[in-house]
């Protein structure tokens, strides 16, 4: 269940759709810087698109929360935040862990081997040193404990409302690298709570692992601001 998939977007349908994809996908990996001001002109030369498909996609990506519009200013990526990023490892830490509650009562015997299976890939990556991809392995177990609470909404909330927020900061950060053997673990404690139906203590899990996520982020966050002030 790569990143891509876990919570698979419509497969495009209109040229606006498509390009929604195409600058989606420039915007999380870094090809767009953040805070830039989003000049019209250039992305419609530069895509080949008209200015209506071109506005069509900025209004999804605002959605999205990737980009910001103001009157009389016009659209802009999201830049870094401290705030928004601690903002969200709240909501991530009472959201996650309710999912890991729900997905030790509700997935079946077969989605808990793929989270198993989810584990050996980042126990193999670890192993060959490949910091960068752990992160989407990281996303995918996340996204399938997410998809196991079988609770729609829970479900959307996350991953259609939060989730690029979550891959735009973690692309720019790389803080997963970091604590990859430690994540492993606490991984690896939290689909045993689920293996063995115990929620609450899944729950319990699944927020010490936002919180120590979230305090590696917010020092790669303030490491990264000072690289880029002296």
């Amino acid at each position: 269940m790569a990143f891509s998939t876990a919570c698979k977007l419509q497969d495009p349908v209109t040229i606006a759709d498509k390009l929604f994809l195409d600058l989606r996908r420039a915007i999380l990996v870094g090809e767009i810087p953040a805070g830039k001001k989003i000049s019209e002109p250039e992305l419609a030369t530069s895509y080949g698109v008209s200015r209506g498909s071109l506005r069509e996609a900025i209004g999804k990506l605002e959605n999205c929360n990737l980009v910001t519009r103001k009157p009389n200013i016009g659209a802009r990526i999201i830049g870094f935040s401290t705030l928004q990023m601690m903002e969200i490892y709240q909501i991530r830490e009472a959201m996650e862990g309710m999912a890991a509650r729900l997905a030790a009562e509700n997935m079946t015997e077969e989605e808990i081997g793929r989270l198993r299976s989810i584990l050996e890939r980042h126990k193999a990556e670890i192993d060959q040193h490949q910091g960068y991809s752990q992160q989407d392995v990281d996303l995918d177990f996340h996204f399938c404990i997410i998809q196991g609470s079988k609770n729609m909404r829970l479900i959307r909330m996350l991953c259609q409302d939060l989730y690029d927020l979550v891959r735009f900061y973690r692309f720019r950060l790389k803080s997963g690298f970091y604590r990859s053997e430690q994540a492993f673990q606490e991984h690896n404690l939290i689909v045993s709570a689920i293996e063995r139906r115990d929620g609450e203590m899944a729950e319990t899990l699944m927020r010490h692992h936002i919180r120590a996520s979230r305090d590696y982020a917010r020092q790669a966050l303030e490491d990264t601001v000072a690289q880029d002030e002296s």
